[in-house]
């Protein structure tokens, strides 16, 4: 078993290869399409369709924008965790889903990246839902869990063998420092994720947004004090840069009088 890091378009793609088959950790964006194509043509001199499973770890553009679309050209089953509800849910959810491509579009803008189009569909229809500690389907070795506070659904998964864990944007790095995302959505949840991610002790995490490492208990300490006690969402987010505005406005015309 190989895991390959691919350079995605905001992201780190991890591509798990066996000699018979081969797995994403993550679904990826739209954007990540001729990426991973490439990578299978090019360097493994094997045929797209080897893909088997694609995990989406949760539903943002860089994480489920390709997996559609990977489904569709290769018949892989999308794999993912078990909710009744979908994550981009009416009128609020298809604003959201906005939104967040709008976020992705500027990151890949500070990472100087040529812009290209990464419209998904915001609902998600995988063929297998798997639950805290359940094997995914061909690929033994490997277990989800259940990491949510990020959003109310992200996964992490699990090398048993290795004790490797990918786990999405449950860490990532601000200034070189490890640090929670944003947005936190459930921030009690969130810290229970960390604390679960520490007691399954891990010999090393890749994350979608910083290079793999192994945690030490200082390391899960100093998260869970950054940890935000209050959800910290897009919206507030929006909400303090409007009235930033607005009281920068407000202000200038104060000193002007």
């Amino acid at each position: 078993m190989k895991v390959h890091v691919l350079k995605g378009f905001i992201q780190n793609i991890f591509l798990v290869e066996y000699p018979d088959k081969c797995m994403l950790l993550d679904g990826g964006s739209k954007a990540d399409f001729e990426t991973i194509q490439t990578f299978f043509t090019e360097d493994l001199k094997r045929p797209l369709t080897d893909l088997k499973v694609v995990i989406v770890t949760h539903m943002h553009p860089d994480h489920a924008g390709c997996a559609h679309y990977l489904k569709k050209m290769t018949g892989c089953k999308i794999v993912s965790s078990k909710h009744e509800k979908q994550w981009y849910q009416g009128v609020n959810g298809r604003l959201a889903h906005l939104i967040d491509i709008m976020l992705a579009l500027w990151v890949a803008g500070k990472m100087k990246r040529p812009r290209q189009n990464i419209w998904y569909h915001p609902h998600l229809h995988p063929d297998v839902t798997l639950g805290d500690g359940q094997s995914i389907p061909e690929f033994d070795e490997w277990q989800v869990f259940e990491t949510p506070g990020h959003t109310d659904r992200d996964l992490s998964v699990m090398h048993m063998p290795s004790k490797r864990i990918y786990v999405a944007d449950l860490i990532v790095k601000v200034k070189n420092k490890l640090s929670p995302p944003f947005p936190i959505y459930i921030p009690e949840l969130y810290k229970t994720s960390l604390l679960k991610l520490q007691a399954l002790k891990p010999n090393s995490v890749l994350m979608a947004h910083a290079a793999e490492l192994t945690l030490v208990e200082d390391d899960y300490a100093d998260l869970l004090n950054k940890a935000p006690n209050e959800p910290e969402t897009n919206k507030i987010a929006i909400m303090r840069m409007l009235k930033g505005k607005l009281l920068g406005k407000n202000l200038g015309l104060r000193n002007k009088s």
